[in-house]
């Protein structure tokens, strides 16, 4: 019985985690750029290198998660979506509404 829950957890809960902290990584250094993005004088040069930093470490954490396995690669893109409405949900813009005096 132990053996099959090691099993099930390398083989579906290591890369859903893995996929979390990828989705943390990515998400969060793109809020990052985003906010240094038009106080930057090198915008341009900040995006770009942002953008190849973030997609090709991510790309390399699928591959080596995934080992060719599409179990092991959906588990990590199941984490990776998580992630991405977590950071959104926590990086998001409170809107303010406007009071309204009653008569």
């Amino acid at each position: 019985m132990s053996e099959s829950l090691n099993e099930i957890f390398l083989q579906l809960i290591m890369p859903l985690v893995v996929g979390l902290l990828l989705g943390v990584f990515f998400f969060g250094a793109l809020h990052w750029t985003l906010r240094r993005y038009l106080s930057s004088p090198y915008a341009g040069v900040l995006f770009t290198a942002s953008l190849f930093l973030r997609v090709g470490l991510t790309v390399a954490g699928f591959y080596f998660v995934g080992q060719g396995q599409w179990q092991r690669i959906l588990a990590c893109l199941l984490g990776f979506v998580f992630a991405r409405a977590a950071v959104f949900r926590f990086t998001r813009v409170k809107e303010r509404t406007p009071q309204v005096d009653s008569l």
